[in-house]
């Protein structure tokens, strides 16, 4: 489930989590066996080699949650980005997985109950042989909690209703800065510029382009194969933006954060954040 973009909720019938800056995952346990997938359904489990502990959890149990990697103190969406495209065997600096929801346990689906009964299932398993397992902590004054996330510099803010069922209009996400995921359909190597588009209907519409030489490498491995001998846009790029570029299929997503959009459409002062390898093509859409 994906919390919908909006203002902070208040009341008595909601309650309140942090806005991890993270991947969400859902972690499968079945007959004792651990399945990572992103909300697309690709397996990372292999990019995250410590929450192999998580089968001691249960042999049959379904987590959502949000793996982070802490720097400072402060989850790091770039970190991560990279772990995804360079697993290895012993991490120097482990993951946390933050688990917010439980949806099935022992064969059981529970996802249509209230949120607070799915809460207290959760807070009873057993998580002490999972170090790199916490989970998310909740609170009931959204305000505080938003000021707090705001002077940490962290992402903003979740909402949830108590009574709501699991996949429902009971998530609200509320953030301190504007992010975008985008489609990539051009490339400059050796420069590092990305031309990017999101959506709109059945076509690409161009939003600008942003600086990402700190993912050159990893650019060029999701890129490859993927070559195209026109742009993919609905309309082609300023030539400016278009000079020196390759032109690829739209179907690696990355995010930035930017300062709003233009009346032309375009993303203002967009700063390139990472790679999403947890977010498919066709779930691409304008946050705003």
């Amino acid at each position: 489930m994906l919390a919908t973009p909006g203002t902070l909720p208040t009341g008595p019938e909601w309650v309140y989590e942090v806005k991890w800056d993270g991947m969400r995952l859902l972690a499968d346990v079945a007959d004792g066996v651990l399945h990572l997938l992103t909300r697309g359904g690709r397996d990372v489990t292999a990019s995250f080699p410590e929450l192999a502990a998580l089968t001691t959890v249960a042999p049959d149990v379904l987590l959502d949650g949000e793996v982070v990697l802490l720097q400072d103190g402060v989850p790091s969406f770039a970190a991560l980005a990279d772990r995804l495209h360079r697993p290895v065997p012993r991490p120097r600096t482990p993951v946390t997985f933050m688990v917010f929801d439980v949806l099935r346990l022992y064969g059981v689906p529970i996802e249509e109950r209230p949120l607070h009964e799915r809460r207290a299932t959760l807070e009873r398993l057993d998580t002490s042989g999972v170090p790199t397992l916490a989970l998310s902590p909740t609170y009931t004054d959204g305000r505080a909690l938003w000021e707090a996330t705001a002077r940490r510099g962290m992402e903003g803010v979740v909402a949830k209703r108590r009574d709501a069922p699991y996949g429902g209009p009971g998530w609200v996400k509320v953030t301190h800065r504007h992010t975008q995921t985008c489609l990539v359909g051009g490339w400059r190597p050796g420069r590092g510029v990305l031309l990017l588009g999101v959506p709109d209907g059945d076509a690409l519409a161009y939003v600008g382009r942003v600086d990402a030489r700190t993912a050159e490498q990893t650019l060029s491995d999701l890129l490859s194969g993927s070559e195209r001998a026109s742009a993919p846009f609905a309309e082609r790029p300023p030539r400016a933006d278009a000079a020196g570029v390759h032109w690829y299929e739209p179907v690696v997503a990355v995010e930035v954060a930017h300062l709003g959009w233009t009346a032309e459409g375009r993303l203002r002062e967009p700063a390139f954040r990472g790679v999403r390898a947890d977010v498919e093509p066709e779930e691409v859409r304008r946050e705003g």
